[in-house]
């Protein structure tokens, strides 16, 4: 079946396209041609004024559509938060757990083996091997240091749903990371007191990101750069980023991307309210904190990510979409999405230009916001 989207502005990863049109076939991207070459046997979908980029994918999210998955790790959580997230224009997202026992692992993997969905790209998890002087809103009882029998189970359990994992480098011996590469998992610095030196030798071992630049890590000090002066300083590293003006200020989410160009990307760290189990989010105007007031999770979506960038770092348009869409697939290795090309995967968010989602297309079928 053929579809055709009409009257739009298109990022397409690569480029901005005016006055074309976009046609999907089925689950795939088919081409983009002028606007006459579309046979008026197939079905149009007016964009008047809307803009089309690829669909937006998000590393690191801990709940939706009023569940937070995290806490307790269920088929209806799963389910409520990937519906919410498609209808926000996120077409691909890694449910995110906090450090926690054990037991609340293996069900979040459990339920995702069993609820397979073509926006649920796998778990990510953050903690527990964690560096306690930095946990951040990370509860302290389930920290610890990896050991490899037990970092083997886990993986044995996941048998590939663990996509990504963020530890402290200076908690783990070298030989953790290359377990957790040989079994396909991105390993990323996180939640860590590195000094810049203990960072730029865990990027020698493997690891190949970093999780929410300057939350809850080392500092970029005149005297010890930390973790964020290896980040910024490495050619190939990348590093995530929550762009709420909250988490990270607006200068410091300025000074980042003209640093570190493509190898910045955006997260949410999106949270739900919630009032019982190991996390507690309380709902505050605009940030979610815990009882305490620690700053715990955001009130983001990856579009109104994309919009503060644009708005106040001065990032255009089209790189703030490759923030949100095109880095995130690399970071990953998903050749199949990120970018608007034909034979690959018809994921689109298209939205209005005040940053109103109106469609999300996944795999050629459409969501209405």
């Amino acid at each position: 079946m053929l579809t055709a989207f009409i009257n739009s502005t298109i990022y397409t990863g690569k480029e901005k396209l005016e006055g074309k049109t976009l046609v999907i076939e089925d689950d795939k991207i088919k081409e983009i041609t002028e606007n006459d070459a579309v046979p008026a046997s197939v079905e149009k979908i007016d964009c008047n004024g809307l803009v089309i980029a690829p669909g937006l994918i998000d590393l690191q999210i801990y709940g939706g559509g009023g569940y937070l998955f995290s806490n307790k790790p269920s088929a209806v959580a799963l389910k409520a938060m990937t519906e919410a997230l498609l209808k926000e224009g996120t077409t691909g997202f890694c449910p995110t757990l906090a450090t926690n026992s054990m037991e609340i692992f293996h069900e979040a993997i459990k339920v995702v083996k069993e609820h397979p969905h073509s926006a649920v790209l796998g778990l990510h998890l953050e903690g527990p091997y964690i560096n306690p002087v930095k946990r951040g809103a990370h509860i302290t009882e389930y920290i610890k240091r990896p050991e490899k029998k037990e970092v083997e189970e886990l993986l044995k359990k996941a048998d590939g749903v663990i996509k990504i994992m963020t530890l402290a480098p200076e908690m783990c011996d070298p030989g953790i990371i290359k377990l957790l590469k040989d079994n396909g998992v991105i390993v990323s610095a996180g939640h860590s007191n590195a000094t810049f030196e203990e960072a730029i030798e865990s990027y020698k071992k493997g690891i190949t990101t970093n999780t929410h630049l300057f939350n809850a890590m080392s500092s970029n000090h005149h005297r010890g750069t930390g973790l964020p002066g290896a980040v910024y300083l490495s050619k190939n590293v990348y590093a995530s980023i929550i762009a709420d003006g909250i988490h990270v200020d607006f200068n410091t989410l300025k000074i980042s991307k003209q640093i570190m160009k493509e190898r910045l990307f955006l997260i949410t760290d999106a949270v739900e309210e919630n009032k019982e189990g190991a996390y507690v989010h309380v709902k505050q105007k605009d940030r979610f904190t815990l009882p305490d007031g620690t700053l715990s999770g955001s009130m983001l979506t990856m579009l109104s990510a994309v919009k503060n960038c644009v708005e106040h770092a001065e990032i255009p348009l089209d790189e703030a979409l490759r923030m949100a869409s095109t880095y995130p697939a690399k970071v990953m290795s998903l050749d199949d999405r990120g970018k608007i090309k034909p034979g690959l995967k018809a994921n689109l968010t298209i939205f209005s230009k005040d940053f109103q989602p109106k469609f999300t297309v996944l795999d050629g079928k459409i969501i209405n916001a």
